[in-house]
């Protein structure tokens, strides 16, 4: 039995060794998306002085336009390879940066600059895409078929650190500079990740291979509906915590997040291995309802101290839900499709945030921020009944 947990340690520093240049250019990539992160709420409600829907809607497209860019970039990390991918998405959240700082030039017609703004979202959100997508496509040609799970956690790692610290500057720089500082960072801070990524080393690409995205999509189709329902809550979290502590004037506002962000980390950093180990399905069902408790607690909110717990129990929660059922997803397909997998099991997050943000901004209008994270725990709970049904799938398997 000790020799096992000395197999699997070595194991498991062998892949992160591996992947530490990779977790590098997302960790630099979603550090500019987080830094906006918990900034645009209050740029767009606050400064141009619209409202919640429109900062839902603000929140939702950048995940929207990685919904329709997701298959795209599964495809040309599939036969163009992923490391194209990703400085094509480096190249693109840069633009997004310099679109940030245009919509500044139209403060005095809030409308159009929050369209100009929208553009930019949009364009990151297609950046994100082609960085995260080819970020797993090659890490997962660079492991064996059964550490899929490690290296969907090591990506995520890289990207919730990556928000967990993007939060405080972010809020920073928006605090002592203004939405120009942020603007400026998005700008430059992609380059680094070029310089990054232009020395690691290349994986093989399947330039001929058959890519039936109808075929994918009938695999992973269930365990991306259930990514998509859990996800409500991390949209809950990124576009709306702090604005609810800012209404109830508790400081400091990014501080749900980057508790979430921490959570989620700790996490993943300490049992990535478990949907490798324990299997996807059953990781996933016991984290999909520590989530729904976590959104629970900030909707009962009497407190500071309970949207705190709710955001720290929700990330523990979620940490494991992507991993998880993507483990799920990832061996019911070929290993020469396995970017257009995860490009089109991700998509299912881009979905539900790009859905259910906006529509989360409306309820917050009508019935107050609060019920937003009620309204999420609810619907995070049919992503508890996904796993049941895939664990009841594998039991018959077994059988």
């Amino acid at each position: 039995m000790i020799k096992n947990i000395v197999d699997n340690s070595q194991n498991m520093s062998g892949i992160f060794i591996k992947m530490i240049p990779i977790m590098s250019v997302v960790f630099v990539v979603f550090l500019i998306i987080g830094m906006a992160l918990p900034v645009l709420p209050i740029h767009v409600h606050q400064k141009l002085g619209l409202s919640t829907f429109v900062v839902g809607l603000v929140a939702g497209s950048q995940f929207a336009a990685s919904l329709i860019s997701r298959i795209w970039s599964g495809h040309f990390a599939d036969t163009r390879g992923p490391k194209l991918a990703v400085i094509a998405g480096l190249v693109a959240a840069s633009i997004s940066g310099l679109l940030y700082w245009l919509s500044l030039a139209f403060l005095d017609r809030p409308l159009l600059s929050v369209c100009v703004l929208l553009v930019g979202r949009a364009l990151l959100g297609g950046a994100e895409s082609f960085v995260i997508t080819g970020a797993l496509a090659w890490g997962l040609g660079l492991v064996a078929h059964d550490s899929a799970g490690k290296v969907i956690s090591y990506v995520g790692t890289a990207m919730y650190a990556a928000f967990a610290f993007g939060a405080p500057i972010g809020t920073g720089l928006y605090a002592l500079f203004g939405f120009q500082a942020v603007a400026l960072a998005t700008t430059i801070i992609p380059f680094a990740a070029i310089l990054i990524v232009m020395r690691v080393e290349r994986v093989a690409t399947q330039h001929k291979a058959k890519s039936d995205l109808r075929k994918v999509l009938a695999q992973i189709w269930l365990p991306g509906v259930g990514l998509a329902m859990s996800s409500v809550g991390f949209g809950a979290v990124t576009a709306f915590s702090t604005l609810l502590f800012v209404n109830r004037g508790w400081e400091p506002a990014w501080l749900p997040f980057s508790l979430f962000a921490a959570s989620f980390i700790v996490v993943r950093l300490v049992f990535g291995h478990l949907p490798d180990r324990l299997g996807g399905a059953k990781v996933a069902f016991v984290s999909v309802l520590l989530e729904a408790v976590g959104q629970a607690l900030i909707w009962l909110v009497p407190h500071m101290i309970f949207g705190l717990a709710g955001a720290l129990l929700t990330g523990i929660g979620y940490s494991l839900v992507y991993p998880g059922l993507g483990v799920e997803a990832v061996r019911r397909v070929p290993r020469e499709n396995r970017g257009l997998a995860m490009g089109a099991y991700t998509a299912f997050l881009d979905l539900a945030l790009g859905v259910a943000s906006p529509l989360l901004g409306l309820i917050a209008e009508d019935a107050g921020l609060g019920v937003v994270f009620l309204t999420s725990a609810v619907l995070i709970l049919g992503g508890a009944i996904v796993a049941a049904w895939l664990m009841k799938q594998d039991a018959v398997k077994v059988g």
